[in-house]
């Protein structure tokens, strides 16, 4: 069993998944927004996937990521990577071309 690896990144220049291209939800950033403000404090680590690449893509927590990265900035986040994919990611866009 491989161990966890975490690390700690600007989390506007993780990756979007496919399935959220067009980043978080405005609801649900201004939902947590309203409940964390721009606290990290207690805010469990993203999960994220390696890409062939060396980049990461989020696979777990893309309103976290946004809200801090637009609230925040350059204040870096937890990340733990929880695998590895076959391919590339860096042609996804990033948090920080959404926010």
């Amino acid at each position: 069993m491989r161990p966890r690896e975490f690390l700690q990144v600007d989390p506007a220049s993780l990756h979007l998944p496919g399935s959220r291209r067009d980043g978080a939800d405005p609801v649900k950033l201004q939902r947590q927004y309203a409940k964390y403000g721009a606290s990290v404090a207690g805010m469990p680590p993203l999960e994220v996937k390696r890409g062939s690449d060396g980049e990461l893509v989020i696979y777990d927590g893309v309103t976290r990521a946004t809200r801090v990265a637009k609230y925040l900035p350059g204040n870096p986040v937890t990340v733990e990577v929880t695998g590895q994919l076959t391919g590339p990611v860096g042609g996804l866009p990033t948090v920080g071309a959404k926010r």
